[in-house]
């Protein structure tokens, strides 16, 4: 009697951790699993955000060498310029444009 409850047991312990797992084992399906292109414009911000990491990458990797002697300081001066003007320049474009400022003098109308 101990061997029959000990056997319904193990198969109840079986059959829920196989009905716990089966939707990790099973293969979900994809009715299309290729990506959305991208637009034009997200194209441009992609090659905007790449550019400015690398130059950012670059300064960094340029100032490292720089402050352990690897590179000396009229290279590093000639090497930083354009890093910083390239990273600049991407993350100019990447900002939106902002609006002017309004002066703080107010020029009211005649009556």
């Amino acid at each position: 009697m101990e061997i029959l409850a000990l056997a319904l047991a193990a198969l109840f312990a079986v059959a829920c951790v196989a009905f716990v797992a089966r939707p990790f084992l099973s293969e979900p399906e994809a009715a299309d699993d290729r990506l959305a292109a991208l637009t034009p414009a997200d194209q441009a911000r992609l090659r905007l955000v790449e550019q400015r990491d690398r130059a950012l990458a670059a300064l960094k990797e340029l100032e490292f060498d720089h402050r352990t002697a690897k590179i000396a300081d009229a290279d590093y001066e000639q090497l930083v310029g354009p890093l910083r003007r390239e990273a600049a320049e991407a993350m100019r474009a990447l900002d939106p444009p902002r609006a002017a400022p309004q002066s703080a003098e107010r020029v009211d109308a005649p009556a």
